[in-house]
This record gives structure tokens, C-alpha cells and sequence, in this order.
């Protein structure tokens, strides 16, 4: 019985290693490498939404699309067009705060905080009183909420906000999700919290563990030039004339001028029993702002599926494809955001998915079609994948499911892998599949206090019910790391994340990328052949989307 089970053990093995070995023979390392090489090129500017580079990698990536033979997904454009508005605020700009403790107090933009309007309109000036807010959390079933009194208590006001969810306690351990971060703790959140109750404006407080970078990260992102979605004619979505942030010294030292006591506050706010605090300060804000409006594609395509009945239904590839553009410069003067690993990775490995499928035989071909979605405007808020979830070029209820691919391994070949999401529905059964035929581990969340789950184009969709996960490499690497490659791994949020750094070099391991991709490949096909669609668990917090949308 030992014989014939270690014998049904190593043909098992050998049939799924051929089975991996079959699907990664129709990715080409050299021409992923090359794409993400040509991607980050400097003439391609930081591929920032709507400048010329961008323009440029866009008409590249669809020509290696139409290459690759991937169809348009838009009837016959390859492009669904986004009409954003974009502003830059004048780096010239202050922040100032006048209390009951002296003059008034000025700060400055880059070091001390940064800011943007979501106005759409030119020059916005913000003269308001200041509320510390807390977490600025309501969340009926946590049974939390900061905002309590009428929602004209804040109409007008800036209010003053933590990042992160409120902490949990021994007595409450899994209070807010415990270490794991939820949206109640993303920015995205706050600040749109904030806009529903009127406020004129918010101040997030950054440190580098609430936020989960460092405040490098925040300056190049939100210091910049920064986009929305350009509201249409009539629009009643309520928005905020400031969103800013402000470092943990700047807080406090406005605090202060009030004679206020930041720390003291915090612990205040990390209980039920918080109320919001009138600071007795004002805040004052003149953004001169260069503001344009703009279009920037989604780019889309498609590849048929093999089933008659199946192909009518999809499986959704997403990846990011523009980054930051032109900004401050680093301190070799570089000021291209080249974003090699954010994403042109992500790019390079889905068009090199299509590839791989339309070189399958026909009868082997996923029976549900492709359909490839590169959204734009992500590092922006995901703007993008929202626009196209919300006026989608496919019916959501025909989505089987999405795999997102955000930063793809070049760093060496891994044993394990995690897909975020996995655990909420039923694609958790295929990604567990996969594992097991490659003989890998499948890691859950390895920084949940990250909150990348809520960070990435694959989000929308999980919000309209689409079953979703996002794919991330591992860190049990097969040969250690070392030199450059360990530097970049182990530094990468400190010094690589969102700055000129985040570069092509040459000592990327295509095999590795090839790995990762090949995982993203095997999940979709499992997706595409199931004969039912794939659904959130009851117990999810996405399961009534789910619902709703085949209620339609």
C-alpha cells in the first residue's frame, strides 16, 4: 500500500508539474522583460495620466495587444476614454492657524503637509473652524461612530482626522477587523465620510505606521499633480474644497497653538466614547491651482472563449497602467516616476497571459471569453476601474470573476503565493487548486495592517459583487536573495515605493516574473472553465452586491 501511494503521489506530481510546465511554455520571459523595459522608459514620462508620455505607452500597449492578437474590447476601439480633471496646486501655497496662542501659525506645502481640492473648479480658498474628528468612523456594526450630533455640526468645518481604524482591544480583539486593516481605515474612506456630512474640507494626520509608509510617499503622491473623475452636468456627489494631509509634527503643533494636547486627543478618540473636540482654531487656505480636464484611456480587449453557451460570460484580467508622471525630484535629480514594478510589471505579464492563451489550441482555450482591462488614473484612487465598473463595456453579471495583477515577482523564483480576496469566495477553492498541482503554499494576508486589499483595481469590482482576488508574489524565495535584489525587496516601501527609484534594471529575473504571471494564467483558467459562476460567501460584507447584481 506504501508503494502504490508514494507511485499515485509521484504520477500526480509529475502530471500537474507537466500540467505548470505546459501553461508556462506559452509565456515569454524575453518579451516580458522587454515590455516592462519600454514601459518605464523615460521618453514614456512616467506614463502620468493624460501627459505625452502617456499617450505614447498607451498606443504601445495596444499595439503589443493587437500583436499578441488580442481583440479590442470596445467594439472596435481599444479604448474606453475617462474624462478626469486634473490639479496641481501651487507648491508656493501655505496652511495657516490661528488660535488662541499667538500669531497666527503658517506651514509649509511639501514639508509640512500637502493639498488638493476636489472643487473642479479654479483657485479654491477654504476660511473655516477646525474639528478634531477622530478616526472619523461611523460603522453601524462595529457600533462606532465619531461623527455623533446632527450632520450640520460639520457643514462648512475642516475636521481633523486619524488614519487607520480605531484600535482594537483585549476586550474586543477582532474590534474593526483587529490587526487586519478595513475600508473604515482607508484615506478613500475619510474623506469621503467627511464629504457626505457636509464638511468643507479634511486634514489627515500621517504617521508611517498608521499610514503604512512614510511621509515621502505622501509627498510624491498627493504633492503632485492629482485627478478625479470629472463629474457630469447636475451631479449631486458631494465633495470636499480641501483634502490634505499633515505630518504628525505639523498636527501637533497646530494642536498645540490652540493648547491642545495631540496624544491626549488620540487616546480619547480610541473609544466609544469619543466626541468630536472644537479646537477653537481656524484654518486658512488659498490653492492656486493649474487645473485641466482631460481624457485618459482605459485600455481594453478581449479573446474569445472556446464554449458556445460560456463565451458570452468573461473572466476580467486587471492591471494598472499609468503611474505618477513628472514630479519632485529625488535627490539625484531624477524626476521621472518611471513605476517598473508599479505597474508596468503588472502590464507586461497580462498582455504575456493573452499571448498564452491564444496559443492554446482552440479546444483548450478557457470557455468563458478574456477580457483585459488596463485601467487608468489608479495611483489616483483608483479611478479607472471605478469609471468602468460603473458604466461597464461588459455586463457585470456576466463576470465571472477578476484576477488583478499590482506588482509582478522579478525578484526570484518563490514556494509560496498569496491571492487577497481568496477567502471571500469561491475562487478561494481554485487558488487553493493551484497551490496544490504547483506544490506551493498559499500565504493569506502577509500585511494585513496594509490594507492592500483596498488598494488596488480589483477593489471596484469586489464592491459591485464581482468575485475578486488580487495576486501577490511570496517571500519564500527558492535561492535567497541577495545584492540588489534583497536592497529592493527589503526596502522597497521605504525607498522604491511611488519615487524615481521604482526603475527597469537589469538584474530582474524573467523566470520569476514568468512564475508569477503563469499562477494568474491558472487561476483565470479555472475560473473560465467552471460551469458555474462564481459567488461571494453568504457571510461576506460583498455577498449583497453579489445578490444584487444578478437580481437585475
Amino acid at each position: 500500500m506504501k508503494r502504490l501511494t508514494a507511485l499515485f503521489v509521484l504520477v500526480t506530481f509529475v502530471s500537474t508539474l507537466g500540467f505548470a510546465q505546459g501553461l508556462t511554455s506559452g509565456l515569454d520571459a524575453s518579451k516580458m522583460r522587454e515590455r516592462v523595459k519600454r514601459l518605464s522608459a523615460d521618453d514614456f514620462e512616467g506614463r502620468g495620466p493624460g501627459n505625452e508620455g502617456s499617450k505614447r505607452a498607451a498606443d504601445y500597449i495596444v499595439a503589443q495587444m493587437k500583436a499578441a492578437g488580442i481583440k479590442p474590447g470596445n467594439g472596435k476601439s481599444y479604448f474606453q476614454n475617462v474624462k478626469l480633471v486634473g490639479v496641481k496646486v501651487d507648491p508656493a501655497t501655505q496652511m495657516t492657524f490661528a488660535g488662541n496662542a499667538g500669531a497666527p501659525k503658517a506651514f509649509k506645502f511639501g514639508d509640512d503637509f500637502v493639498a488638493t481640492t476636489g472643487a473642479q473648479t479654479p483657485n479654491v480658498a477654504v476660511d473655516a473652524e477646525v474639528v478634531f474628528m477622530g478616526y472619523g468612523v461611523d460603522a453601524p456594526l462595529y457600533k462606532w461612530n465619531d461623527y455623533s450630533g446632527p450632520s450640520e455640526d460639520y457643514r462648512g468645518k475642516v475636521l481633523i482626522i486619524m488614519v487607520n481604524d480605531p484600535p482594537a482591544t483585549a476586550a474586543e480583539p477582532n474590534l474593526f477587523g483587529g490587526k487586519a486593516l478595513t475600508y473604515y481605515g482607508r484615506w478613500t474612506y475619510k474623506y469621503e465620510e467627511a464629504a457626505r456630512r457636509g464638511a468643507a474640507g479634511v486634514i489627515l494626520i500621517h504617521t508611517n505606521d498608521s499610514a503604512g509608509y512614510g511621509w515621502n510617499v505622501v509627498r510624491t503622491s498627493f504633492g503632485g499633480p492629482r485627478s478625479e473623475i470629472a463629474r457630469e452636468s447636475g451631479s449631486t456627489t458631494p465633495f470636499l474644497s480641501m483634502m490634505a494631509w499633515m505630518t504628525d509634527e505639523t498636527a501637533k503643533a497646530a494642536m498645540k497653538h490652540a493648547g491642545l494636547d495631540l496624544d491626549a486627543m488620540r487616546a480619547k478618540a480610541a473609544t466609544r466614547e469619543f466626541r468630536p473636540i472644537k479646537t477653537g482654531l481656524r484654518v486658512k487656505i488659498d490653492m492656486k491651482t493649474d487645473m485641466r480636464t482631460f481624457e485618459s484611456p482605459n485600455i481594453v480587449g478581449k479573446i474569445e472563449g472556446s464554449d458556445k453557451k460560456m463565451k458570452s460570460e468573461y473572466v476580467l484580467y486587471t492591471a494598472h497602467w499609468d503611474h505618477l508622471g513628472i514630479g519632485e525630484a529625488d535627490a539625484t535629480g531624477d524626476k521621472i516616476y518611471n513605476g517598473a514594478y508599479d505597474n508596468a510589471s503588472g502590464v507586461a505579464a497580462v498582455i504575456g497571459i493573452g499571448e498564452a492563451v491564444l496559443k492554446m489550441p482552440k479546444g483548450q482555450r478557457p470557455k468563458r471569453s478574456s477580457y483585459i482591462l488596463f485601467p487608468t488614473a489608479e495611483e489616483q484612487g483608483l479611478l479607472g476601474a471605478e469609471y468602468f465598473a460603473a458604466k461597464p463595456l461588459i455586463p457585470l453579471n456576466k463576470i465571472a470573476g477578476n484576477v488583478n495583477i499590482d506588482g509582478v515577482n522579478f525578484f526570484g523564483k518563490t514556494r509560496d503565493f498569496s491571492a487577497l480576496g481568496a477567502e471571500r469566495s469561491s475562487l478561494g477553492t481554485f487558488v487553493d487548486e493551484v497551490a496544490r498541482e504547483r506544490n506551493m503554499t498559499v500565504e493569506g494576508d502577509m500585511r494585513p495592517e496594509q490594507g492592500f486589499f483596498f488598494r488596488s483595481d480589483h477593489f471596484p469590482f469586489a464592491k459591485a459583487g464581482v468575485p475578486a482576488v488580487s495576486l501577490r508574489h511570496g517571500d519564500d524565495f527558492v535561492t535567497p536573495l541577495t545584492g540588489e535584489a534583497l536592497n529592493f525587496f527589503s526596502n522597497y516601501t521605504a525607498k522604491y515605493y511611488h519615487q524615481p527609484s521604482d526603475q527597469y534594471y537589469d538584474w530582474w529575473d524573467a523566470d520569476a516574473m514568468v512564475q508569477n504571471a503563469e499562477l494568474g494564467l491558472a487561476i483565470a483558467l479555472k475560473i473560465g472553465n467552471t460551469p458555474s459562476m462564481p459567488r461571494y460567501k453568504d457571510t461576506d460584507e460583498f455577498s449583497g452586491a453579489d445578490k444584487k447584481r444578478f437580481s437585475k
